[in-house]
């Protein structure tokens, strides 16, 4: 029986009918799929911030661009720690039953991760446009590539769960 059975609720009316550990087992599989697209390209990212220092371009670099750049990579390395996070953490409490609050920790550090790769992004765009363009226009260009980011990211999926599911689901 399920804890949903054993609570008297309506299994047809519920949605997916799971145990708590399945239910973790399928969040947790979820999270890590998802956790490795975003893993792959934070990592790819930053490996290219790092190699920018050793570059001959670097040296020509005006002091808030360098200000930039070092931020650029201090968030980036942020974000991939936050992103790997989950990995290690399941690997730390693998086996100790504790995986539905092992689900909402990684979550949280996945979230965590999103938020600063953002900021790393959005940092990253604002150095490669001011060295590559105008000043007057980067402001402009990042920020609409920032409002695009926080509608594909955040708006898009938080209108769609507030419109598509109700309190009792979540």
């Amino acid at each position: 029986m399920t804890d949903r059975e054993e609570a008297g609720a309506d299994p047809a009316a519920m949605g997916r009918v799971e145990t708590t550990d399945e239910r973790a087992d399928r969040q947790w599989l979820d999270l890590m799929q998802e956790t490795r697209v975003v893993q792959t390209g934070v990592q790819i990212m930053l490996g290219f911030l790092l190699t920018v220092v050793f570059t001959p371009r670097y040296a020509s670099l005006g002091t808030t661009d360098r200000r930039i750049y070092v931020l650029t990579v201090v968030l980036g390395s942020l974000a991939t720690g936050a992103l790997i996070g989950p990995v290690s953490f399941h690997r730390l409490v693998s086996g100790r039953r504790i995986k539905p609050r092992a689900v909402v920790w990684a979550s949280r550090l996945v979230f965590a991760g999103l938020l600063l790769l953002l900021a790393t992004l959005t940092s990253a765009l604002v150095l490669i446009l001011r060295v590559a363009t105008a000043d007057a226009v980067v402001p402009w260009l990042v920020g609409g590539v920032l409002a695009w980011y926080l509608l594909c990211w955040f708006a898009l999926p938080l209108w769609a769960r507030g419109r598509h599911t109700s309190r009792r689901e979540e």
